[in-house]
Formats: C-alpha cells, structure tokens, sequence
C-alpha cells in the first residue's frame, strides 16, 4: 500500500474540484502550505506527478485523473457505508445540498423544505437557489432541480413533473396594450425574457391542432433570474412565458391572467438530478422522494 493516509486524497480531490491548493485548503479547513505538503506526499509515495502546476490553476495528469476517478468512487463506497450503519438507528443525519430554480424555491418549495426538516431533525439543508445551472458534480451538489431537456447523459434524472409553460400578463399591462389573440401578436408586445441555459429564451413556441409555431419575441428586458422576470411581469411590464408551477399563485389571485389558453405550449419537465448511479446517500434519495410525492399532490390538486 502506497498511499499511507487515504485522507490524503481529500486533497486530489478538492484540488481537482476547485482548480488551485488555496481552494482545497480553504474547503478542507488546512492551510495551503498544508494542503501543498499533503499533495506532495501523495506523489512521492505513488511516484507519479498528478498534477501540472502553472500560476493560475492546477491540471491533472493523466495518472492523476485515473486516481482521481478511483478516489471519489472510493469516498463514494466509505459514505455508502457509513449511511447503511446509520440507518440502523432510524433517522437521518447530515448536510443535503439542493440547487434549485429561484422561482420554485421561493414559492414552492420553501415550506416544504421546512417540513422535511422538521420532521427529520438530523438533517441540515444547504440550498442553492438561482436559474444558471450548476454542475452537479463540480459544485458539490446532492441534488439539483432542474426544468427543461436535459443535455448531460452522465446524470441520474428523476423526473418530478410535467409542466407546460403558461403565457399571461398582469391586467394593467393588458389595459394599456391590448390582448393578443394570436402567437403572432405578441410581436407587437412587450416581452420579458429569462435565461434558459446561460442565454435569453425569447423563441417561444405555440401549438394548435397538432400544427407548432414560432414566434421570436421581442422586449425591453431580459435577466437571468426567473423570478424577476415573474415580479416585472406582475408589476405590469409585459409579457412573460413561465411554468406553471411558478405562476399558479398568481393566477390564482388575478395578478396575471393567462393568455392564448386554446394554444398549448412546449412541455417543460422538471427532473431532480443526482451526480451519481453508483449510490445515493439515504438523506438525499429521501428529500427527492418527499418532493415527488409533493409535486405528485401539488398537481393532481391543480387538475
């Protein structure tokens, strides 16, 4: 056995994760000139440089890649085991981190974050809210909510529900405007724009009878934080396209209303990410069951 401390890895790890020693430190609680010596001692022992070290960021060699491969499937079976012994005891423990879409986090998903606290009080929630998606992996996330097609195969996809987006407006803006009355009239209107993969989502699309349409929207205003786009939508701005699941309040109240309802719209999934097939900690394979039962009931409710 060459690696004398498998804590040691910790290091390969987190400086492959973070790019640089200052970042594995800091997330390890060392100092760098700690986390230096440790990552030497590694490649004296294995005698193989696992990194390329410049002044900006740290590159993995190709052996360093191979441990690293090794290394987090090795971390990966040491927590699996740890959370089948402490599962004996009947409750669950430790930190779940969920990244989530700022609208369905502050208007969903809040309070039913609470109960599932409240109900298993060994658990602590780190929640990342905001609509740039994260890499699962990079960023050290359990469990990300995410809407749309997904791209990235090497990813567990639960699927949680399926919406459509709903296009709708505030009454004032609707005053002051006009209604449209077709996909087609919403070229003369003030359309908000958010961000679906890092980049305004302004081609909207439209079916009727099986036949789709395209419109290229066009507006004053776009932003990459989907809640806002709801709130200038409620302040009367215009014209926003947003699920279903973020605007159901404000349907409810009279603050938006739904327009071209005899049109549908793209479905729009929303799916709960894992970062691995291999195993899913107890703790997190729990918080994504509660909220597919939740999202289950939220829109049978609604039907």
């Amino acid at each position: 056995m060459k690696i004398e401390n498998i804590a040691d890895l910790q290091v390969l790890v987190h400086t492959a994760r973070g790019g640089t020693l200052t970042a594995a430190a800091h997330a390890l609680g060392m100092t760098p000139a700690a986390a230096s010596a440790t990552l030497k001692r590694l490649e004296n022992q294995l005698g193989s440089r696992l990194f390329e070290r410049s002044t900006r960021a740290m590159r993995l060699t190709t052996q360093g890649q191979i441990l690293l491969d090794y290394a987090n499937r090795a971390f990966e079976l040491l927590a699996e085991g740890e959370a089948m012994v402490t599962a004996d005891r009947g409750a669950l423990i430790g930190t779940v981190r969920l990244a989530a879409p700022s609208d369905l986090a502050r208007n969903t998903l809040l309070p039913w974050l609470s109960e599932f606290l409240a109900a298993h009080p060994g658990l602590q929630l780190a929640l990342s809210v905001g609509d740039r998606p994260l890499d699962v992996t990079r960023d050290e996330v359990d469990v990300a909510l995410r809407y749309g097609t997904l791209a990235d195969s090497r990813l567990i996809a639960r699927p949680l529900a399926q919406t459509q987006p709903v296009l709708c407006a505030a009454p004032a803006y609707l005053q002051r405007c006009g209604v449209p009355a077709t996909p087609q009239e919403l070229l003369k209107h003030n359309c908000i724009a958010f961000d679906r993969s890092g980049r305004p989502h302004r081609l909207w699309r439209f079916a009727q009878k099986g036949q789709w349409t395209e419109v290229r929207t066009k507006g004053d205003r776009s932003v990459d934080d989907a809640s806002l786009a709801r709130e200038w939508a409620v302040a009367g701005v215009g014209i926003v396209l947003k699920s279903e699941l973020d605007v159901r309040q404000d349907l409810a109240s009279g603050s938006l209303l739904r327009l071209l309802p005899e049109w549908d719209t793209e479905p729009y999934p929303l799916h709960a990410l894992l970062p691995s097939a291999r195993f899913v900690p107890l703790r997190v394979r729990a918080l994504v069951d509660y909220l597919a039962l939740k999202f289950d009931g939220l829109l049978h409710h609604a039907s």
